[in-house]
This record gives C-alpha cells, structure tokens and sequence, in this order.
C-alpha cells in the first residue's frame, strides 16, 4: 500500500505540474537531439506526461505498477496506451523512438542487477536510433551534502487538508536515501510510509548505460523540470539528467 498512488488526484495536488514542465522538457530533448516521436513512459503514474505528449503529436504509452494509478490515467487520458507492468522485466511487444523514466522512478531499481534489467528492458524496446531519457536524483549531491531536515507540509484536497511529515537519511551500506513519509488528516489514523532511491553518481550511471548498449549523448545536472538553482561546478546539483542512445545507431 501507498497512500499517494492510491490516491491519484491527491498525487498530483501534492506534486503539480500546471505548466507541465517535465514534459516540455522531454519534448526538447527529442526536438535537440532527434528521435521517432513514439514515447514510452517507464513509472508512468497518472499519466499526464504521455497525456501532454499526445497533445504535441506524440504517439505514447505508459507503463507503471499502481492500479490506482493506472486507472485514472486511463481515465484522464484516453488516447494512451497504458499497461500495468514492472520497469524490470516488461515486455510490450513494441518499440518506441523514446523511452522515458521521470521524477527518480529509475532509483526504485535498488541493486545493480535491477538496473541492469531496467536498462536491457529500454534497450530492447527502443527503435534504432531512439532516445532514452531518464530524471533522477544526483547521489553525487545526496552523498556529498548534509541531508535535508524533517520537513512538514499540508496538501488540501477534496476540502480535507493531508499532512504529511518527511523524514530522510543516508543508507551508506546499500546506497540509498531512506524516507519515512507519516500522513496525519483530521479524523483519520497516522499513515507511515517508507520508501527509498538508490543513489547513483553521474559516471556510475554513464558505466551502467554502457555495459546496456547505450551511449550517453548527454549528462547534466540543470536545467530540468524539478532541479533546484545552483552555483556550483557541473554534476554537483540536486537532480541528474541523462540523455542516451543505442550504441551504433
């Protein structure tokens, strides 16, 4: 059980996208860098990001593990093509000139035997010449910077306000940031939620999509749909973008 991806309308009034930022942002990768515009959207969740893109003539799917989710993407965003689907071991029968994997969904894969299948399962469903593009937080931040303090923040949805207070902390061993998320809402039992990223560092990750078959065209740290200002030097900033291709193609 997730509260969030149970509860899709307030995923996004916790998360909002109004000017749909992390699909323009996918547009003018594709627009930059070249690619088919088919795109399949790995960890999908309520759809708006294929949903947008269909909007700008892409032809899209969508892949994602919540039913809930799922659902109300369907029902938001009837002109794509959604699956239910593990981003470790999914086989769609297609190839896309674009795979995409937003918002961290790829520090879900936990080990490098789960990132190696997640990048085998893009690969093989890429089109010759296609696009991977994947947003992600930047372990090189996260392992190098003082871990943020619990922080609290209330989300008002249906007239009922959620509360939500987060708590995060580095898992040396297993590389991951760790986050305990306690939801509060006014006549409801405490909801404690835990989940956690695997934390890569930017040459980590190019090692990764080269043992794949797939070529990183680019790697940077901003500009991008959630990265936060920085003035440090390059691949030093809070999120990590990376642009790849089929190795040969």
């Amino acid at each position: 059980m997730n509260f969030l991806t149970d509860n899709p309308a307030l995923y996004e009034a916790q998360f909002p996208d109004p000017e749909h930022a992390a699909a323009r942002f996918v547009d003018g990768l594709v627009r930059r860098f070249g690619a088919e515009r088919s795109v399949l959207d790995v960890g999908c969740g309520t759809g708006r990001d294929a949903g947008y893109l269909t909007g700008l003539g892409y032809e899209a799917a969508g892949i994602d593990v919540s039913g809930p989710m799922l659902e109300y993407a369907r029902r938001r965003h009837p002109g794509v093509a959604f699956t239910r689907a593990d981003m470790r071991d999914f086989r769609l029968g297609a190839r896309f000139g674009v795979v995409t994997c937003l918002d961290s969904a790829l520090l879900y894969c936990h080990t490098n035997d789960d990132l190696v299948a997640f990048l085998e399962r893009c690969r093989a469903h890429l089109r010759p010449g296609g696009l991977l593009i994947a947003e992600m937080r930047n372990g090189a931040y996260f392992l190098s910077n003082p871990v943020p303090e619990p922080f609290t923040r209330t989300v008002v949805h249906d007239g009922v306000p959620h509360t939500s207070h987060t708590t995060l902390w580095i898992d040396h061993e297993a590389q991951l940031l760790r986050r305990r998320r306690r939801w509060t809402r006014p006549g409801g039992e405490p909801l404690d939620q835990r989940s956690a990223w695997r934390l890569l560092f930017p040459r980590e990750l190019e090692f990764l999509l080269a043992s794949c078959g797939l070529e990183v065209l680019a790697l940077f740290d901003g500009p991008g749909p959630r990265a936060e200002p920085h003035s440090g030097p390059p691949l030093s900033g809070d999120r990590l973008h990376v642009v790849a291709r089929i190795k040969g193609n």
